[in-house]
């Protein structure tokens, strides 16, 4: 590991100078480790002006711009976002996922033509998240207007995925709406992000009820 590096390594906060500061800043995205992140930023400095200020401009436009859609939360430029707004999808089946990420897996594997809803998470006491941190009270708003009739509870077959999902199902069965979970199609411990889209339509189609 080389010297930046390790001065990288040893900051909390971004440090001063400008170079440890952008390894420093690199090194926070997940997956990036510090030989990474040294790639990153020689290929950043090598690399054309207008395609590094680029980069950096939708980044910037990336904060200001996009925020959570009314309805179903997903990541927007829109008050709603496109997906809510299909005329041919059927807002009365939502699928409930932990984060934008598996709600665009999911949405890939081309089974799934209904609505969705983005926790941003899951419940994890260890980890301090409760239910009242993710968008779960809006999700009961939802179910409340009385037009949707089953909810598909797409969490991650983890521990915290299923604890989750028992939640909901607590939470949401008062209201009569029909409660159902992704098959077993998918490995007990793994997450959607890393399930291909056969085994996503699958579990899909093999939903049961909760």
């Amino acid at each position: 590991m080389s010297r930046t590096s390790r001065a990288k390594n040893a900051f909390t906060e971004p440090p001063e100078e400008l170079i440890p500061r952008v390894l420093w800043h690199l090194g926070r995205l997940p997956g990036i480790g510090p030989k990474s992140a040294e790639r990153m930023l020689h290929f950043l400095m090598d690399a054309p002006s207008t395609e590094v200020l680029g980069l950096a401009d939708s980044l910037r436009e990336l904060k200001e711009r996009i925020h959570r859609c009314r309805q179903c939360c997903a990541p927007t430029e829109e008050a709603i976002c496109s997906l809510c707004r299909d005329p041919k999808r059927d807002p009365s089946i939502i699928c409930v996922v932990e984060h934008p990420r598996d709600l665009a897996v999911i949405d890939r594997a081309g089974r799934f033509r209904g609505h969705y809803h983005v926790l941003y998470g899951r419940i994890s006491p260890l980890d301090g998240i409760t239910p009242e941190q993710l968008t779960i009270d809006h999700l009961i708003d939802r179910i409340r207007q009385g037009t949707v009739k089953e909810v598909i509870l797409a969490t991650n077959p983890t521990l915290e995925g299923d604890g989750t999902s028992l939640y909901l199902s607590s939470v949401l069965g008062s209201f009569g709406t029909k409660i159902t979970r992704l098959a077993r199609g998918l490995p007990a411990g793994s997450s959607l992000e890393f399930a291909n889209s056969q085994m996503l339509a699958d579990a899909l189609e093999g939903r049961r009820e909760f």
